[in-house]
């Protein structure tokens, strides 16, 4: 779950949480996007960047008002 202050959803923490869902999907995922990347011809940072967006859809968020 992922706490988050309603009045506080600015540039810095909206790229916070991306890198914590990058982090998320590279531990999990990593050498399946690696592999598909290098099979396909694809920019691995690319397509982990795509993943970690559509990964942000499946966090649990709390906010605080």
């Amino acid at each position: 779950m992922v706490y988050l202050n309603y009045n506080n959803l600015d540039e810095e923490t909206q790229q916070y949480l991306l890198s914590v869902s990058k982090e998320d999907v590279e531990s999990r995922f990593g050498e399946q996007i690696r592999d598909y990347a290098k099979e396909h011809y694809i920019n691995y940072q690319t397509m982990l960047e795509e993943e970690a967006i559509r990964n942000l859809y499946n966090f649990k968020y709390i906010f605080t008002i």
